[in-house]
């Protein structure tokens, strides 16, 4: 005889509540089924991208590609019947469908049979994308108005002899009625959606390249992403804090980068409070050492130079100031080397640091009382606070963040990956590193948990509040703190490289990190740091540029840790040799892929030009990867243990089924 099972009154106000979702044997027996039917699927295709920097066109590019997910499979179902070119420009078309549309109406002479060819393949490649998921997860995916009409298409096969008129029928219909121009949008969209299910953008999305917004919009719009923080994602989500340290460094740089146009036509925020301060109190100062390369200098005037370097020496000076401010309030930082402006020998023109002296090519400061360095002048103030106000309301930087903020974290642990933008700190010995900040020595997961709790606060607390004000000094550490976890060196030097000739003085040391992680060993106790162990865990990460032209891989540790730095970023180009690395991950293998430089937007739609990829499997799985085997995949088999409580409680009769 059964004996039958002992509930607790937690488990039966448990289950009382799960019944009402599923509230009889049959639905519940049903649920299990379709649960155990998607953990057998295959695992779905996961994007990895990582220092984007404000480059809009190359990260919607590779956004739109898959990283050549979408190429591959063009290739795979038509790569022996159908030319480099059609090929080419079907891919240009599933990238860019309304830009590209718009040029084949105007040169394709027989576009009736033009859009009966491309519904037929467009139709095939959605099938061949589609087929990892249920059913239900595409209908999902489909647009509203053509849910019925894609749906019918993806699950009648025009091969089959009963179903052939049927599906030829939709596609003569679709352009009799002129709908062919809107349906092929919609349906390459669908493309896109189901080639890659999860984007991981492993940091820094702002600074250097024009536009960040413009690539925040579309993460916005993304169907399923997350975001590691990077150094300068948090200098941003600082400056809307309402971080006046990191406002001031944020105009620093975007003025000194000649990178204005986020600012004040993304942003909406207005520079003159700084314009009318710098041309004021800096008239008669040298600001050659603050002169800004301007984007278009064949029409820029003297007078527009001489106004962009004395705005980016004013708010320099501002921040140098604020920073000093943080440090003589945060002694537990250990910077205290990083005080300078007190060192200055006005006489001489020197400073000395680390017990070296150097000349200084700057000493004309206006604004800075020898006496009282750090101190802001009442006008400094009311700019700096006047800006500060501006980045707090600007509406589109604030949706921005609270998205960062929504969807990010300093680390994410996802199918056994650690993803982290720069690094764990480590000593040279090859232990963690401790950080004594919030009264209490930490290191390893817990210091990045204690970093992640504080970044909120600094956001979501009332402005005046204590936990709002530590953790807008938080994100100043993080932005540029002795060996932070998102900065990775021991000093930051941009007094030295805007005052001092001498580059010896620019050295920033990285963390041992960079070193010790072309370790396996150390890898392997890394990630168990954070919990992973096994043979197809790995540490994803970016911030540095990977040397590919001096033959440096991107892959460390014996293969258990990858660097994606993307580098987007133009700057960072001539260094690293190539346009950076993106991240692969379906369920066959792990592929990372090294793209050239993108040659721009326009050129991609006028001559199906894609970016030059290169795509290396460095490991594969001993078998295919089912959904089972992911996060996923183990969050459904706890909804199912609990679908069989329920069912064993219903004949237990602990729950009584409804009628």
């Amino acid at each position: 005889m059964q004996t039958h099972k002992s509930y607790t009154p937690e488990e039966l106000r448990y289950l009382r509540t799960l019944a009402m979702q599923f509230p009889t044997v049959r639905a519940a027996s049903t649920e299990i089924i379709n649960l155990r039917a998607i953990q057998n699927l295959p695992k779905s295709c996961e994007h990895f991208i990582s220092d984007v920097h404000g480059e809009y066109e190359a990260f919607l590019h590779i956004l739109n590609s898959g990283s050549g997910v979408i190429r591959q499979c063009l290739e795979e179902l038509y790569g022996n019947t159908v030319s480099h070119a059609e090929l080419d420009a079907l891919a240009t078309l599933i990238y860019y469908p309304e830009e590209k549309l718009e040029q084949i109406q105007e040169e394709q002479p027989e576009l009736d049979e033009w859009y009966r060819i491309t519904l037929h393949r467009l139709v095939e490649v959605c099938r061949a994308v589609s087929a990892p998921y249920s059913r239900s997860k595409v209908r999902k995916a489909l647009p509203q108005g053509y849910v019925y009409i894609i749906d019918e298409l993806l699950h009648t096969h025009n091969e089959q002899t009963d179903k052939r008129d049927y599906f030829e029928s939709i596609i003569a219909s679709i352009i009799e009625i002129g709908e062919a121009a809107d349906f092929i949008p919609a349906i390459c969209e669908v493309i896109k959606r189901m080639a890659v299910d999860h984007l991981h953008l492993v940091g820094d999305i702002f600074d250097r390249g024009p536009r960040a917004d413009i690539i925040m919009d579309s993460l916005l719009d993304y169907h399923s992403v997350d975001v590691q923080w990077g150094n300068h994602d948090i200098l941003w989500m600082g400056a809307a804090c309402g971080s006046r340290t990191l406002v001031a460094t944020v105009l620093a740089n975007s003025i000194h980068y000649n990178n204005l146009e986020v600012i004040e036509t993304g942003y909406g925020i207005s520079l003159r409070p700084l314009s009318v301060f710098a041309n004021d109190v800096y008239s008669d100062c040298d600001v050659s050492r603050f002169d800004v390369k301007l984007m278009d200098d064949e029409t820029a005037t003297d007078k527009d130079r001489l106004l962009s370097a004395r705005m980016h020496k004013a708010i320099t000076i501002i921040l140098f100031k604020l920073e000093g401010q943080k440090l003589l309030r945060h002694p537990e930082y250990e910077m205290p080397d990083r005080l300078l402006l007190d060192k200055i020998d006005y006489v001489n023109h020197t400073i000395e640091i680390d017990g070296k002296v150097y000349e200084l090519a700057d000493t004309d400061f206006p604004t800075v009382d020898p006496q009282d360095p750090y101190t802001l002048t009442p006008e400094e103030n009311a700019v700096i606070d006047q800006l500060t106000f501006s980045f707090e309301h600007s509406e589109k930087l604030q949706r921005h963040v609270r998205f960062l903020y929504a969807t990010g974290s300093l680390y994410k642990i996802y199918n056994d990956n650690l993803l982290f933008h720069g690094c764990i700190p480590m000593n040279e010995d090859g232990s963690l590193m401790t950080f004594r900040i919030g009264g209490k020595e930490r290191s390893g997961k817990e210091f990045l948990d204690y970093a992640d709790t504080a970044a909120r606060q600094a956001y979501y607390y009332k402005r005046g509040s204590l936990e709002k004000k530590l953790g807008c000094d938080l994100l100043w550490f993080l932005w540029a703190g002795r060996n932070s976890p998102i900065f990775g060196r021991d000093r930051m030097t941009t007094f030295e490289r805007r005052l001092i000739d001498d580059k010896s003085a620019w050295t920033e040391q990285k963390n041992a990190y960079y070193m010790l992680y072309q370790n396996p060993e150390v890898c392997v106790e890394l990630l168990k740091e954070f919990g992973l162990e096994g043979p197809h865990c790995h540490i994803i990460n970016g911030h540095v540029p990977v040397k590919a032209k001096k033959g440096e891989s991107p892959i460390k540790g014996g293969g258990r840790l990858i660097v994606i730095d993307g580098g987007f970023c133009k700057a960072y180009q001539p260094t690293s040799g190539i346009a950076g690395y993106t991240l692969i991950a379906d369920s066959y293998a792990y592929r990372i892929v090294a793209h050239q430089p993108f040659a721009g937007r326009e050129r991609a739609i006028r001559e199906n030009s894609d970016i030059a990829s290169t795509a290396q499997i460095f490991e594969r799985m001993e078998q295919r990867q089912k959904v089972a085997s992911t996060d996923i995949g183990r969050d459904l088999q706890q909804q199912i243990d609990s679908l069989k409580a329920l069912l064993q409680a219903f004949r237990d009769g602990a729950v009584a089924e409804a009628l």
